[in-house]
């Protein structure tokens, strides 16, 4: 087995610490320093690692527990049933994974069975365990670490929808969710405001908060709610089905969500899902969904973050029984995130039109509310100062709405030793001159010295994009100066990362439109190396001379090790070309970008020409305008037989094209007595020599 990198055992340390603290606060203190968005982001970075490298597992990974401890100072009660985590799924691929592993359990005895599942939506609020005696309530109990949890039985007690007694004297254990309505939420955080107190980030901590109070008064005035979802044990016979076990919870008189379905089958799981997803209503952190319960507008509107999925057969869920941690039958697919953690890979500069500098982070890819992203907006230099974000970092990214997403916390405890504080440059080469910048008078911003940066800019990207040089479908003007304005581009190889998700937000699109540019911009990754020259914007290169390259060098290490006198010794290159050429690559930036570049894209040489073939050895100028055909037909069709187009005349011209209306190259063409075809005698050219062919 391969040894594990220094890094990645770094890496794994730093994670383990961080989420077992970040929990502890959460689950046993009510402290979120983290939201859980982020949280579980964390936490499937390190179940990610885990699962590359099981060696790494130790016993205090927080994949290896349920639950916080409890608190201190309160009747600790053991469970009579061991209480159980569900396993996260992300999307539809995760949750046909999931169905597939069910059956795939279920054949050795079963045969090819078709389970059925029932789909309830995950209400965001505190887990609590109720134990009836004959009928009436005994004990309440919270989660805790899943074998001892808190005595909060009289708190419970305060919540109308919790019954005291049942319709008739069963031994029965029941699980459910106990949360506060939003409207009430809003309530309590303007009596917070006016107290000048913290106000809740969201119900699921009030809902903590108010339960672990020793006071019941305090619980009782939080006007909380409970929908009771599962029957742990009971002394009657269980019903056969999960779906018949909440009717059978309904019938005793419990409080059940009325928003759940029975599926025949896991596509039916996945429409569910789709179905509730839109529902989210953006209010607070960690974002969750607003429902009205009761089905009427202003009621029992709580909030979920996903839906959990059990298997309906009771029968089967016997049979496929608990992991060391988690249910097979049973999964929690949760609603795209809005807050998650990835890591801050370099800070980049975007220029405005008007020249105003802007920082944005290059992050490692990540997804989130649903898309995949890797940049974000860092505003300006104090928002830096005051994030103390550096490269290396891992961050919070959070996404509200259609718009880029933005840094809005570093996860310090996962810095890297060696990250060093960001500091703001004083020249940034993409503004032009000389690169300098400056701050606007009053501001927060900085701007480039040299106006005309942003229209530069947007030429050579219009370029890099265009038809004679890589032709991204899709990538048209009007799309660059977008990915320019909004800082997801500055570098040509940063089209080459961009995803779905950053392209999303921009005005105009839409998830098909952003799908198809980003499958164009994949498909441009494989390149001619001649259309790559013309791309680059090389001064004084156009698409002849790179052609001519092309096919003297055929790769672009070659070409970038030439020197200035093998490239002037090139017919049809010429001093100032190969100076223009030779100093370019020699420029370090411009190296920086190959390396780069040749890290994303397929450069492809040019095919051998056949020394047979008719044109062959021969150059040919066009000038003027024919009517038989465009300038690119005649060209594309000299290329084929053999023969160079150039764009200038030397006395190794083998013949000029006058088509209508020529220029001065007709003028030199008769001055150093090269060939003169008009384009009849051009056409008969090109037929004989394709009979030559």
């Amino acid at each position: 087995m391969p040894a594990i990198p220094k890094e990645v055992k770094e890496r794994y340390e730093k994670l383990k610490t961080a989420v077992n603290r970040y929990r502890r606060l959460y689950h046993v203190y009510d402290k979120e320093e983290i939201s859980q968005e982020a949280l579980d982001s964390l936490k499937r970075e390190l179940v990610g690692l885990e699962a590359a490298h099981p060696s790494l597992t130790s016993p205090d990974s927080p994949s290896q527990r349920v639950a916080g401890k409890p608190l201190p100072g309160f009747k600790k009660v053991r469970h009579k049933v061991a209480q159980w985590s569900f396993n996260d799924a992300f999307s539809p691929e995760d949750i046909r994974a999931f169905d597939e592993r069910v059956k795939r359990f279920l054949r050795p005895k079963l045969g090819d069975v078709k389970p059925t599942y029932v789909c309830e939506l995950k209400i965001d609020g505190l887990k609590v365990i109720l134990e009836y005696q004959k009928g009436v309530l005994v004990t309440a109990a919270t989660r805790g670490d899943g074998a001892v949890g808190e005595d909060v039985t009289q708190n419970i007690k305060t919540i109308e929808s919790v019954p005291l007694s049942l319709e008739r004297p069963v031994d029965i254990i029941v699980e459910g969710e106990v949360w506060m309505s939003s409207k009430n939420l809003e309530a309590l955080n303007k009596a917070q405001a006016k107290a000048g107190k913290l106000l809740y980030a969201n119900p699921r901590n009030v809902a903590a908060g108010s339960i672990r109070q020793l006071d019941p008064s305090i619980a009782a005035s939080r006007k909380l709610d409970m929908f009771i979802y599962d029957v742990a044990e009971t002394s009657e016979e269980m019903p056969p089905t999960q779906a018949q076990e909440l009717d059978y919870m309904r019938e005793l008189g419990f409080k059940v969500n009325p928003h759940h379905i029975h599926a025949k089958d896991i596509e039916g799981c996945i429409s569910y899902w789709e179905t509730w997803k839109p529902r989210r209503q953006r209010v607070g952190i960690p974002t969750s969904d607003k429902v009205g319960a009761s089905g009427k507008k202003g009621k029992e509107d709580y909030w979920t973050d996903g839906v959990v999925l059990k298997v309906n057969e009771k029968q089967y869920q016997d049979i496929l029984g608990y992991t060391g941690k988690a249910p097979r039958f049973a999964i929690a697919f949760k609603f795209p995130a809005e807050q998650v953690t990835t890591v801050l890979e370099d800070i980049v500069f975007q220029i405005g039109r008007t020249g105003v500098v802007t920082p944005v982070a290059h992050l490692k890819p990540v997804s989130v509310a649903g898309t995949t992203v890797s940049r974000a907006t860092l505003h300006n230099e104090d928002e830096i100062n005051r994030l103390d974000v550096r490269i290396g970092d891992t961050v919070v990214l959070q996404k509200a709405g259609d718009v880029i997403p933005e840094i809005v916390e570093v996860v310090k405890d996962l810095r890297p030793k060696k990250a060093k504080s960001f500091k703001w440059p004083t020249h940034i080469p993409e503004c032009g001159g000389d690169g300098r910048i400056e701050r606007i008078p009053g501001q927060a911003a900085w701007r480039c010295v040299d106006k005309k940066s942003f229209a530069v800019s947007r030429r050579v990207f219009h370029n890099f994009a265009g038809k004679h040089a890589l032709d991204i479908e899709g990538l048209g003007k009007r799309t660059v100066d977008l990915l320019l304005e909004n800082g997801l581009i500055q570098h040509f190889d940063d089209i080459f990362t961009l995803t779905e998700g950053d392209v999303l937000p921009l005005e105009g699109f839409a998830e098909v439109s952003a799908k198809k540019l980003i499958e164009s911009i994949q498909r441009s990754r494989e390149v001619e190396l001649a259309r790559l020259l013309v791309g680059l914007s090389i001064p004084h290169i156009g698409e002849e001379t790179a052609i001519l390259l092309a096919q003297e060098f055929r790769t672009l290490d070659a070409l970038a090790s030439a020197s200035e006198e093998k490239l002037n010794a090139i017919d049809g290159m010429g001093d100032i070309m190969a100076k223009a050429v030779h100093e370019w690559f020699h420029d370090k930036e411009n190296l920086k970008l190959l390396a780069r570049l040749k890290k994303l894209l397929v450069v492809k040489s040019p095919a051998a020409q056949k020394k047979s073939l008719p044109l062959a050895g021969k150059t040919y100028v066009l000038t003027g305008s024919l009517k038989s055909m465009s300038r690119d037909d005649a060209t594309e069709r000299i290329r084929a037989l053999g023969g160079k187009v150039s764009s200038s005349v030397s006395k190794k011209t083998t013949a000029v094209i006058a088509g209508e209306e020529a220029g001065t190259k007709l003028d030199k063409a008769r001055a150093l007595d090269v060939t003169i075809l008009t384009e009849t005698e051009f056409l008969n050219v090109l037929d004989k020599s394709n009979l030559m062919k």
